[in-house]
């Protein structure tokens, strides 16, 4: 396997997961509220406390696609195009 088909699968790795962010956020903008009863029978969470935590989640995810995707990406493409 060469550097290429590295960058390609961290290309389409990024892509997806920012795709499942995405997703995630939508779900959250539109059927937030849904998903907060689904969560309150189970858990004894505020709106607040619920939001937080979601919203935490994504930006720890978020981060962990720029440190585990993005990057690797964009080191393997300086190299290629050196």
């Amino acid at each position: 396997m060469n550097s290429l088909h590295i960058q390609d699968f961290l290309l389409y790795c990024l892509l997806v997961n920012y795709a499942v962010l995405l997703l995630w956020w939508v779900l959250l903008i539109a059927g937030g509220e849904r998903i907060y009863s689904l969560h309150r029978r189970w858990f004894a969470l505020t709106n607040e406390q619920f939001a937080t935590i979601h919203y935490s989640a994504m930006a720890v995810y978020k981060i962990l696609v720029i440190v585990f995707n993005a990057v690797p990406w964009l080191v393997l493409w300086l190299m290629s195009n050196n």
